[in-house]
C-alpha cells in the first residue's frame, strides 16, 4: 500500500470506528458485532504502525491504552469541585426554594433539573481543542491525574470539533460503568468463582485507578457531562452551556429539563422516581440548579456548598419478604458464599428471589433465624442485600442460622483463615465445583481463550474421567479416538445404590426400534406412565402394530428386551429405567460375557465409557443402534475445533498463562504486573515477601495466596506438565538492536516518571547500550535514574544502600544519544 493509499484508508477506518463508537456509547445501539469492530481497529493499528507519520493524537487507536502508571500525580483544580447539600423531602425542597427567592428578592428565576448519576466525578481540561488533563474530584481542591486511563474512554473527545471553541476550557462530568457492562463483568467473575463487584460506582472508581490503561480500555467506561468552565465561554445560562458542549460532541444525558418554579422541579422528580430504573446507569436523585449565572453569583456560597443548587435524593428501595432457606455456593477457589433464598418480592423494578449474605460474619451481625421476615434493599447495589431482620414477626421456636462446617459439594471440613472473612473448602483436587471452576477459568477468553471448550463439554470430560486438572487438557490430543462419541449429558442415567448403572426407558425404546420418533415414544410413556414396566412394554407392542412401523422387527426387539429382563430378574428395578448392562447385552450378543458388561456398568457412568472399557470392535450397524442410547455426543467437527483451540492457546503470553493458573487473589491486572515485573514463573516463585510487597498493588493477602499455591506439589507438577506442552512461562524477550556499549556491565534501574521513555522503552534502551536493567533496588546496582515523583520508599532504600541517583538528563549525556520519543 502506498503512503497516499494508507492515508486514505486510515481516514476511512477512523471515520467508521468513530461512527460505531458514537452509536454504541451515545445512542445505545450497534450496527456491527464486537468482532467486526475489533477487526477495523486492528487494521487501523497495523497501518499506523507501518506509516507512523500518519498516526494522529486523536486516532481511535489511541483508545486501546497500554500505559502503565505506577502512581497517580496529584493535581490542583483551577476552581473547586463542589459538593451539594442533600435533601430527602418535598418540604425541604420548598424551604430551599424560599431561601432562593429571599436571596434574589424575587421569583423570576428558572431551575435546571438534572439526574444525579452515581459515578466518579471527573474534570477534563482542553487546550487548543486537545484533551491535556483529566483529574478526579479528590477532596474538591486536588485530585488524581488519570489522563492515560480517561483517554481510553471512547465517548470522551480527544480533540474537540465545533464552532466558538475557546483556547482553554474545562468540562466536568460523571464517569460510570454501564449496568450491562457491570452485569457482564460480574457474570464472568461468578463463572470464574471470583468475588463479585458490589456495585457499578465502585467498579468505575476502581477501574479509573487501574495502573494499566489497556485493562481500563476493555471495561467500556462511559461518561455524562454536566458543566462547562472557562474565562471566555460566551454564555449566560447553564442551559446555553449544556447545549454548547453537546454541539462540541460531549455526551450529555438527554434527561435534563429547564423549569420555572419549584412546582415544575417537583413534577420532574416524580416523573423520574420510577422511570430512572430504565436508564443505563444508577441514579440516586435529582440536582436542581439556578439556570442564570448572574443569579448564581448573587446567591453565592456558604462555607461548604453553593446556595444556588441542591440535590434531592430518592430513598433507597426496600421491601420486606420471608427468608425461605439459605444455600451455600462453592466458587472456583473454594470460597463459600451463603445465599438467601427469598419469597419473591418486587424491588426497584425487578423481582428479587435471592440475596447474597456474603459470609458468616454478616449472618451473625444480622442475627438471622430460619423463617425470618427480612428487609431487602437495592439502593446503589445491583446485587440485593439483606439490611435487617423484622424480629417482631419471628416465629416461636425459630432456630438461629448456623454456618455450615463441611463443604456442600464434597463433604470436606471447611477452613477459615484468621485474616479472611470467608470460609473455604480446602479440597481443591476433587471438589467438583472447584475442578470445573478452575478449568472454566483456565479456558476463558481473558485467560487461555479456548472457546471450543464450553461448560457442557468440560463437565462431560470431567465426569467421564478425561480431565482432572487443566494440564490434562493438553493430553486430549492423544485421546481423540476415545473422545469420538463421548456423551455431553448424563441426564438419561441413574445409579442404583449397589452402583449399577441404569438408563431411561425412553432411550432404550428409541435405540431398540426403527422409524419411531423419540417424541412418539415420550408421548406414549407419558400416557401410560401408570402401568408397571412389563405391562407398559406389552402395551407398546400394541401401539407399534397400530402405528404400522416395521411391526415384525420392532415388536421382536421388545420381545428380546422382555426376555433379557426376565433372565436378569435378580437385578433391582427402578421406575422408568432399565439396567444398562441388560440393554447392551441385546446389542453385543455373544461377543462378550454378561458379567463383564455388568462389571463395566458399575465402574462407569455412560454407555460410551462402558464400551471403551470393553474394547470391542463392533459393526457399523450395531454402533448406529448404540448411538441412539446416548445423549448429544462429541463428533469429529467438535473434536477438531477443540484441538485447534487447544493448540492455539499455547501461543498465549506469560501474563495470560499466569492469570489462567487461578491463583487466589490474582486478577488479570495483577497477573500482568507480576509477569512484567519478574519476567518468569521461576523468578516469581523464588520472590521473597519483601520483593513482592515492593510492587504497588500487591498486599499481604496476595503474597500468602502465592506462597500457598507454590507450596503445593500438585501445582508445581501441573506447571511442569504445562511447560512440556509448550505453554509460555516467561515474558518473551524481543531482541533489541545493539546501539552501543556505553552502559556495558552496568546494572541500572529507572524509578518515577521519565520524560523521554515509557517503561518498556527504557528497559530496551538500557539493554541496547549494553547495560542490564534491574527490577528492584539492591546494593550492587550502579545507579538509579530518578524520574519525577520517584517513590519515597525506593528513594530512601537507595540512599540507605548508597546507590547513586542520577537525573534523566545525566543518563542521556552518559550514553551521548537521544532516543526517539513516542509522545
Amino acid at each position: 500500500m502506498t503512503h497516499s493509499e494508507a492515508a486514505a484508508r486510515i481516514a476511512q477506518l477512523s471515520k467508521e470506528i468513530n461512527h460505531h463508537n458514537q452509536l454504541y456509547y451515545q445512542e445505545s445501539r450497534i450496527e456491527i458485532s464486537d468482532y467486526e469492530f475489533d477487526q477495523l481497529l486492528e487494521e487501523l493499528v497495523k497501518l499506523e504502525q507501518e506509516f507512523p507519520d500518519l498516526l494522529q493524537p486523536d486516532s481511535p487507536s489511541q483508545r486501546v491504552g497500554g500505559t502503565i502508571t505506577k502512581e497517580f500525580k496529584t493535581v490542583e483544580h483551577s476552581s473547586r469541585m463542589l459538593s451539594l447539600g442533600n435533601t430527602y423531602s418535598k418540604e425541604e425542597l420548598i424551604a430551599f426554594d424560599e431561601r432562593v427567592a429571599k436571596g434574589l428578592g424575587h421569583t423570576n428565576y428558572e431551575y435546571f433539573c438534572e439526574m444525579k448519576f452515581d459515578g466518579v466525578a471527573i474534570s477534563l481540561v482542553y487546550e487548543n481543542r486537545k484533551l491535556v488533563r483529566a483529574v478526579t474530584r479528590g477532596d474538591g481542591f486536588k485530585g488524581d491525574d488519570v489522563t492515560a486511563n480517561v483517554r481510553t474512554i471512547r465517548n470522551i473527545p480527544l480533540t474537540v470539533v465545533g464552532e466558538n471553541i475557546p483556547e482553554r476550557f474545562e468540562v466536568r462530568g460523571e464517569i460510570f460503568l454501564p449496568l450491562k457492562e457491570f452485569l457482564k463483568i460480574n457474570a464472568e467473575k461468578e463463572a470464574a468463582g471470583e468475588q463479585l463487584l458490589a456495585n457499578p460506582r465502585n467498579a468505575a472508581s476502581g477501574t479509573l485507578k487501574m495502573q494499566d490503561s489497556s485493562v481500563v480500555a476493555k471495561r467500556r467506561l462511559n461518561c455524562y457531562f454536566y458543566q462547562l468552565l472557562g474565562d471566555e465561554i460566551g454564555v449566560k445560562t447553564h442551559a446555553e452551556a449544556i447545549h454548547l458542549i453537546e454541539s462540541w460532541g460531549f455526551n450529555v444525558s438527554p434527561t435534563y429539563r429547564k423549569v420555572r418554579g419549584i412546582d415544575g422541579a417537583l413534577e420532574y422528580i416524580e416523573e423520574w422516581r420510577e422511570k430512572r430504573f430504565s436508564l443505563p446507569l444508577d441514579t440516586d436523585g435529582i440536582v436542581l440548579k439556578i439556570n442564570d449565572y448572574d443569579q448564581r453569583e448573587e446567591l453565592g456560597f456558604t462555607a461548604k456548598i453553593p446556595r444556588w443548587a441542591i440535590a434531592y435524593k430518592y430513598k433507597a428501595e426496600s421491601a420486606e419478604t420471608e427468608l425461605l432457606s439459605i444455600t451455600y455456593q462453592v466458587g472456583r477457589t473454594g470460597a463459600i458464599t451463603p445465599v438467601a433464598n427469598l419469597s419473591p418480592v418486587l424491588l426497584a423494578g425487578t423481582t428479587v428471589k435471592r440475596a447474597s449474605l456474603h459470609n458468616a460474619n454478616e449472618i451473625e451481625r444480622l442475627g438471622i433465624h430460619i423463617g425470618d421476615f427480612v428487609f431487602v434493599e437495592k439502593g446503589g447495589e445491583i446485587i440485593p442485600k439483606i439490611t435487617a431482620v423484622n424480629e417482631l414477626r419471628r416465629k416461636p421456636g425459630a432456630q438461629a442460622v448456623r454456618y455450615i462446617e463441611t463443604c456442600p459439594e464434597c463433604g470436606t471440613s471447611l477452613v477459615r483463615k484468621e485474616s479472611e472473612a470467608k470460609h473455604y473448602c480446602p479440597n481443591a483436587v476433587s471438589c467438583p465445583p472447584q475442578v470445573l471452576g478452575r478449568i472454566e477459568h483456565f479456558v476463558s477468553k481473558r485467560a487461555m481463550d479456548i472457546d471450543s471448550l464450553g461448560t457442557e463439554r468440560i463437565r462431560a470430560l470431567i465426569d467421564q474421567g478425561f480431565i482432572r486438572s487443566y494440564a490434562d487438557i493438553y493430553d486430549l490430543e492423544l485421546k481423540q479416538n476415545d473422545l469420538l462419541g463421548l456423551e455431553m449429558s448424563q441426564d438419561q442415567y441413574e445409579r442404583e445404590e449397589s452402583g449399577l448403572l441404569y438408563i431411561s426407558l425412553e432411550k432404550v425404546l428409541f435405540a431398540l426400534t426403527e422409524t419411531i420418533s423419540f417424541k412418539q415414544i415420550q408421548d406414549f410413556l407419558g400416557e401410560f406412565s401408570h402401568l408397571p414396566l412389563r405391562e407398559k412394554l406389552r402395551k407398546f407392542q400394541e401401539q407399534i402394530r397400530i402405528w404400522k412401523k416395521k411391526v415384525p422387527a420392532n415388536v421382536g426387539m421388545i420381545d428380546y428386551l422382555l426376555e433379557h429382563l426376565s433372565r436378569h430378574s435378580q437385578l433391582a428395578q427402578l421406575e422408568d429405567y432399565v439396567p444398562a448392562a441388560v440393554v447392551l447385552e441385546i446389542f453385543l450378543g455373544r461377543r462378550i460375557q454378561f458379567e463383564q458388561i455388568l462389571e463395566a456398568s458399575k465402574k462407569h457412568g455412560t454407555i460410551h465409557m462402558i464400551l471403551l472399557d470393553l474394547k470391542l470392535d463392533l459393526p457399523a450397524e450395531v454402533n448406529e443402534r448404540i448411538k441412539k442410547l446416548k445423549a448429544n455426543t462429541f463428533q469429529e467437527g467438535v473434536i477438531s475445533n477443540m484441538m485447534e483451540g487447544i493448540k492455539a492457546s499455547k501461543d498465549q503470553p506469560f501474563e495470560k498463562v499466569l492469570f489462567a493458573l487461578g491463583i487466589r487473589n490474582i486478577g488479570e491486572n495483577t497477573a500482568q504486573l507480576l509477569a512484567r515485573h519478574f519476567g518468569s514463573i521461576e523468578k516469581l516463585q523464588a520472590a521473597t515477601t519483601e520483593q513482592l510487597l515492593e510492587i504497588n498493588g500487591v498486599g499481604e493477602t496476595l503474597v500468602q495466596s502465592m506462597k500457598e499455591f507454590f507450596a503445593q506439589e500438585e501445582n508445581l507438577d501441573i506447571i511442569s506438565r504445562l511447560k512440556k506442552h509448550g505453554l509460555k512461562f516467561e515474558i518473551e524477550q524481543v531482541e533489541s538492536k545493539q546501539l552501543g556499549s556505553a552502559l556495558a556491565g552496568k546494572r541500572i534501574l529507572a524509578s518515577g516518571k521519565l520524560q523521554n521513555f515509557k517503561r518498556d522503552e527504557i528497559v530496551k534502551f538500557v539493554q541496547a547500550h549494553g547495560g542490564q536493567y534491574i527490577s528492584s533496588v539492591s546494593k550492587n546496582m550502579d545507579f538509579i535514574i530518578e524520574g519525577e515523583e520517584m517513590g519515597p520508599s525506593k528513594k530512601e532504600k537507595a540512599q540507605k544502600l548508597g546507590v547513586p541517583l542520577i537525573s534523566e538528563e545525566e543518563f542521556l549525556r552518559m550514553v551521548s544519544s537521544t532516543p526517539l520519543t513516542h509522545r
